[in-house]
């Protein structure tokens, strides 16, 4: 495997800017330039990147989950930063998995939302409730102004195996969780709700729904992203028990 630094501002251009039809049997991973961090925004970050133009990326993508990469859109990637390693990819071992008090409370509170598994196609519902999804919860953020393209870039890529979760009660869709699917595992990608019904707990149903899901279909893992210790928007996933983190040799679970 072969790593390139791409020196460039553009976050990921290092990687998109290369000749499709020059390959070798080594999968090029590059590091990118340094960017703002999105989880400390006094800090900078670095990621390695899978080649997202190789042709082979989704024969890679399972073994690049169980590396602790992750998915947008069609960049698969992992923070590398100079002086962090506060990101810890985890992942749910569905079997082992018990709900615990709150998450009992969650699904008793939501036992007439129904689910069901859609192909990774945009529809003007989802769109819309994106967009205010976003108006609420990341105002000012930079995705404010996300409408159809970005969405599509974003949340379902060119080569991913993706599915859309949808969560509806009576009709009226009130989550999507955005899942890729692989043999032996599904990935939580990014997960977006009803803003104003905050206080069901969608986005813990929704990971609830996938451990399900996994289940049902004889997956052994439910990978989740990133957790940082502290970072008040991460503790969420450290409720999900056991959760194993992956040390950058191997998943070991976290006490």
């Amino acid at each position: 495997m072969a790593v390139h630094d791409a020196r460039t501002p553009a976050r990921y251009a290092g990687a998109m800017g290369k000749d499709p039809g020059q390959y070798t049997d080594d999968f090029r991973l590059f590091q990118t330039a340094e960017h703002p961090c999105g989880y400390w925004p006094e800090r900078t970050a670095r990621d390695l990147v899978f080649d997202p133009r190789d042709p082979r990326m989704d024969q890679w993508y399972p073994l690049a989950l169980g590396w602790g990469f992750r998915r947008s859109g069609d960049i698969v990637y992992r923070p590398h930063c100079n002086n962090c390693r506060a990101c810890t990819a985890v992942r749910i071992p569905v079997a082992r998995f018990t709900p615990d008090r709150s998450q009992r409370r969650c699904l008793a509170g939501n036992q007439r939302v129904e689910m069901r598994v859609c192909p990774a196609e945009r529809t003007d519902e989802q769109l819309t409730l994106y967009r205010r999804y976003l108006a609420a919860r990341h105002a000012g953020g930079g995705m404010d102004s996300h409408g159809a393209s970005e969405f599509d870039q974003f949340l379902v890529g060119s080569w991913s195996e993706g599915r859309f979760l949808e969560l509806r009660e009576d009709g009226r869709l009130l989550a999507v969780a955005v899942t890729d699917v692989v043999d032996n595992a599904i990935s939580a990608v990014y997960t977006f709700f009803e803003p104003e019904l905050a206080e069901r707990g969608l986005g813990t149903l929704s990971i609830l729904r996938q451990i399900e899901w996994a289940r049902s279909t004889g997956r052994s893992h439910v990978y989740l992203g990133y957790w940082i210790a502290g970072h008040r928007k991460m503790d969420y996933k450290r409720r999900f028990r056991p959760l194993e983190g992956f040390d950058g040799r191997e998943w070991r679970e976290l006490e």
